[in-house]
């Protein structure tokens, strides 16, 4: 009986093996997706924010092209009337 207890023991601990190996290889595939999840979601957000960035910057050029020439914005508003009198 000591052999087979033995054998057992062995078989035992080779079935063991195998399932805390293949537990870990899954845990390791599930570590390595969410990884990859979460890199790609900070991608995109860095995307999006480089994106926000250059809308930021496309306003300020817009709002100082429209503020900073201040002279010609009553020239403009001259413009107008002048315009609408030709119509």
């Amino acid at each position: 009986m000591d052999g087979h207890d033995a054998d057992n023991t062995k078989q035992s601990t080779a079935d063991m093996t195998a399932f805390v190996q293949n537990l870990l290889q899954q845990m390791q595939t599930r570590f390595q997706t969410m990884s990859e999840s979460i890199i790609g979601k900070i991608d995109e957000m860095g995307n999006r924010i480089d994106e926000l960035e250059q809308s930021i910057n496309d306003l300020r050029a817009e709002m100082g092209q429209e503020g900073s020439p201040s002279p010609s914005a009553p020239l403009k508003a001259r413009e107008e009337p002048k315009s609408a009198e030709d119509s």
